[in-house]
């Protein structure tokens, strides 16, 4: 089950779940997997940004990917292994690897300006982890620093067999997934997977664009794969309807610094994690936001029943 270029659909990106003190909570990784997989994604990626992956030591990284893989059984787990180093990005994609991932990503370092440091960098890391390792090159300029134009794209995975697919989630971005695809089809671009980010911000046109599907961590990934379904179905109305239903707390949820606080509240809401705690250093949710989070809810609800969640106490203030 490697990650292959033909690679399509939604992967949900999933959080850290930890008890109250920090502690990594496996239990509510279980009922993540259970959760991804009976709404349908394809796949889901662990260990992003969304991750808390850098509050993480080597050994707890290794515990929640093979955790996560183990329990997922058919589901294909992709595993970020962005390093400083290269030694531990091994280490960890081996480990992954051994354990039944389908595949790892790589996000380049913030310390890459020029067009020659980024296409060597990647051509190194795929050095690094062994040719045999299907990777993902992410595309975050606007968290990473880095900018990639769809010319270094081209050229890193021309250079490197093993990348099969690009997480796209620059924005604007619209039409750097045109250009690429214009690549394909003038031959100077081999097949390629992009799968989208950004909370899914711009799904609905980039599935327009080109993309194959989503690969990011919005709290109602059922969203996601039904505005994927209906945008490959040709019903653009329905998608846009749906997704526009959504939009408000999408938008909410991307918020710097806060909106990991928003989306693990949201899935405590559902039952998909046992507590909202990020570790530290890490913003929290205060009670104004939580109430407004819990009107987003009931507003998206009137659209999609799956939002109708019942406000915890807490959030009364």
């Amino acid at each position: 089950m490697k990650l292959t270029a033909k690679a399509a659909g939604t992967f949900a990106i999933a959080p850290t779940p930890f008890h109250d003190d920090g502690r990594i909570d496996e239990k509510s990784i279980d009922r993540l997997v259970e959760f991804y997989t009976g709404v349908g994604c394809n796949g889901v990626t662990v260990l992003g940004i969304l991750g808390e992956a850098p509050k993480l030591d080597a050994t707890e990284a290794e515990q929640v990917a093979v955790r996560f893989i183990k329990r997922a059984k058919n589901m294909q787990i992709v595993v970020g292994v962005s390093s400083p180093g290269f030694a531990s990005m091994r280490s960890l994609a081996k480990a992954s690897m051994d354990a039944g991932a389908a595949g790892v990503m790589i996000a380049p370092p913030s310390n890459l300006r020029t067009d020659d440091q980024i296409t060597d960098y990647f051509k190194q890391a795929q050095e690094a982890i062994s040719d045999d390792i299907p990777w993902v090159l992410q595309d975050y300029p606007l968290t990473l620093s880095v900018v990639f134009t769809p010319a270094v794209i081209r050229k890193i995975v021309m250079d490197s067999p093993s990348c099969v697919m690009l997480k796209h989630e620059d924005w604007p971005g619209l039409e750097k997934i045109s250009a690429l695809r214009n690549f394909q089809k003038d031959g100077s671009l081999r097949e390629l997977s992009i799968l989208c980010g950004n909370g899914g911000t711009f799904l609905d046109f980039e599935m327009e664009r080109g993309a194959d599907g989503a690969m990011t961590g919005y709290a109602f990934p059922e969203l996601l794969i039904d505005v994927v379904r209906l945008s490959k179905e040709g019903r653009r109305d329905a998608a846009h309807d749906l997704f526009d239903a959504h939009l408000p707390l999408i938008r909410y949820e991307q918020q710097r610094g806060v909106g990991l606080a928003v989306r693990k509240y949201v899935l405590q809401k559902r039952g998909m994690i046992a507590s909202s705690t990020q570790r530290k250093p890490g913003a929290g949710i205060t009670p104004a936001a939580r109430a407004e989070v819990d009107y987003l809810l009931s507003r998206v609800a009137r659209f999609d029943k799956r939002a109708n969640l019942q406000p915890q106490s807490s959030a009364a203030g």
